[in-house]
């Protein structure tokens, strides 16, 4: 599940610059849906190798911190764009990831969040 819970917080990371043109009330519910997700993908650890453990372990507390600080910046644009830098790092971790992933399992993960995708899901390797 490693794949889907990297799409689901580089989606989250991606939403909040189109959210918040539209208000704080649409930028806390992106805001708080990210840390929900970070939460979650951080239960999922650890991986089979302690490297990506790592590396996904600092990602999701990039997470973690950019929805906190991305809720702050409803009020408090410097905090926005922070909440952006700290997504932009978290996304970063997550490639580094994956291509560890692909180096151990011979195959990355898919990263797309939607049930049924035809791309290459890994099932079946060390990491499902």
């Amino acid at each position: 599940g490693f794949g889907g819970e990297i799409g689901t917080l580089v989606a989250d990371n991606a939403r909040i610059a189109k959210v918040a043109p539209n208000g704080a009330g649409a930028l806390h519910a992106a805001c708080s849906t990210m840390i929900n997700d970070a939460e979650m993908a951080n239960s999922s650890l650890p991986s089979p190798d302690p490297t990506v453990t790592d590396l996904l372990t600092r990602a999701y507390g990039l997470e973690g911190t950019a929805g906190n600080e991305c809720y702050d910046g409803a009020s408090d644009a410097t905090k926005l764009r922070q909440a952006e830098r700290d997504g932009i790092k978290a996304d970063a971790l997550y490639e580094e990831a994956i291509q560890r992933i692909r180096a151990l399992d011979g195959k990355a993960p898919a990263t797309t969040t939607t049930s049924g995708n035809s791309g290459n899901s890994g099932v079946g390797g060390i990491f499902g």
